[in-house]
């Protein structure tokens, strides 16, 4: 099977599917971690045509691109038949706490030697600053990548969560093919001053969450989510009246799916689709059942009528809470 395939960037394009995985919750955050099943679902996803693979070096720590690289050597597509993205700059010690960010060269250099050592693979395709370091100039650290590209090891650049002024500054160094951000029904902030810059610098944008950390499923309630989850610590919508509020909004999402004969993630996934066909979401799952039911989304079609609807259902203003409890490395 082949999904439709979208090109990131137009200075320095990347094509790739249209659907990716983001694969951090095999290892960490999003319960009890399941490599086996994680497995499962990467060689099912390259079966169905989603060939685009997110990792990075602290979801596990470090356990997450292992595991990515044991699927693509243990697949029948092989490595040829993936484009690898991971990200480096939120530092991890092997116990797992969290030791800052960092964007200093001699640390991008070196993030990017240990993923490649533990993804067991030459190059990275998709190569994505974290989040930006404040207390080194982006110009350095995307000088640093620069070299990497010119090393090959590196193929293509990214950013993560970065603000309009400094992704400008940083393609002025070398052309950035995609900006990794959060967004969704949910969480639209970028479209202010974000992806209005990207269009003009022909930059793609590679959604996370884009089903709003398992919300736009209708699956998510009080109390559903195992203990030793994340999202019921760190995020601040998941929780109390907060939670009540969004749970209305989805259940105008869930009136809608119903009407249009899906899911109310596909539809989520297919509002988030529609919105360019520079945009390749990344929604993220460690089970085959969820991976099926996300790749349905791309032959969910809406029309502008719909679209309309989806976004006066669900406006932008009307979701409650912020999308981190700690919002001081997210620029805007």
């Amino acid at each position: 099977m082949t999904l439709q395939q979208r090109t990131l960037g137009t200075t320095s394009s990347l094509t790739v599917s249209a659907l990716g995985l983001g694969c951090m919750g095999m290892s960490e955050f999003y319960g009890t971690p399941d490599e086996q099943g994680g497995l499962d679902t990467i060689h099912r996803a390259l079966d169905l045509g989603v060939t685009f693979l997110d990792t990075a070096d602290m979801y596990g720590p470090f356990t997450n691109e292992r595991l990515v690289g044991k699927a693509i050597a243990s697949s029948a597509q092989g490595r040829d038949g993936v484009v690898l993205a991971t990200k480096f700059g939120n530092v991890r010690g092997e116990d797992g706490g969290f030791l800052g960010i960092s964007g200093s060269p001699d640390y991008v250099r070196s993030a990017c030697d240990a993923s490649l050592q533990r993804l067991g693979v030459d190059h990275i395709d998709l190569y994505y600053q974290h989040r930006v370091d404040p207390t080194v100039p982006i110009e350095e650290t995307v000088g640093a990548m620069k070299e990497l590209v010119e090393a090959g090891k590196v193929t293509h650049l990214g950013l993560s969560e970065a603000g309009a002024d400094t992704i400008r500054r940083a393609h002025a160094v070398h052309p950035i093919t995609a900006l990794q951000s959060e967004y969704s029904l949910f969480t639209r902030d970028l479209e202010a001053q974000v992806l209005p810059v990207l269009r003009e610098l022909g930059i793609g944008l590679v959604p996370y969450s884009p089903l709003g950390r398992g919300l736009l499923t209708g699956a998510i309630s009080a109390g559903s989510l195992e203990a030793s989850d994340s999202r019921n610590s760190r995020f601040p919508r998941l929780h109390g009246e907060a939670l009540e509020a969004n749970l209305r909004l989805v259940e105008q999402v869930k009136q809608i799916a119903a009407e249009k004969g899906c899911t109310p993630g596909q539809l989520a996934l297919a509002w988030v689709l529609a919105q360019g066909d520079d945009v390749a979401p990344i929604p993220g799952t460690k089970r085959v059942r969820y991976l099926e039911e996300n790749v349905g989304a791309a032959d969910v079609v809406l029309t502008g009528e719909e679209l309309d609807r989806i976004a006066e259902a669900v406006p932008a203003h009307a979701v409650v809470g912020d999308r981190y409890g700690d919002m001081s490395s997210i620029e805007e």
